[in-house]
């Protein structure tokens, strides 16, 4: 089956070139990274007044950002497989939520530019 086609509004058919400076490009990308979206979005949005996203993470605490994501997803398989009944160790439940709170907790302090961890 083959895909639906887009309606003339949703195509993006028209191509604008844009020449910039260096230090302009470099501008550019660091806040498209640092947002988590592509350079085209990036521009598209800043042109057309739509809202970026709230949140602006350091691009060297992004990356920390990305492995802890990561790392609550793996807490939440664990705790899933621990709740439909397979044997656990004491305490295992409290003990996740536990570590849930404080990836949640070390996630919160990243995104506002906080260094140091409870």
């Amino acid at each position: 089956m083959a895909r639906p086609k887009k309606d003339i509004q949703s195509l993006k058919a028209i191509r604008i070139n844009v020449r910039m400076t260096v230090n302009e490009y470099l501008i550019v990308s660091d806040s498209a990274y640092s947002l988590g979206i592509g350079i085209p979005d990036y521009i598209r949005k800043k042109a057309t007044g739509k809202a970026l996203p709230r949140t602006k993470v350091v691009p060297e605490n992004r990356k920390l950002f990305i492995e802890l994501s990561r790392i609550g997803n793996n807490i939440n398989q664990l705790a899933k497989r621990a709740n439909i009944g397979i044997k656990e160790p004491r305490n295992l439940h409290e003990q996740l939520v536990e570590l849930k709170n404080t990836l949640d907790a070390f996630k919160s302090n990243i995104v506002k530019g906080d260094s140091k961890t409870d």
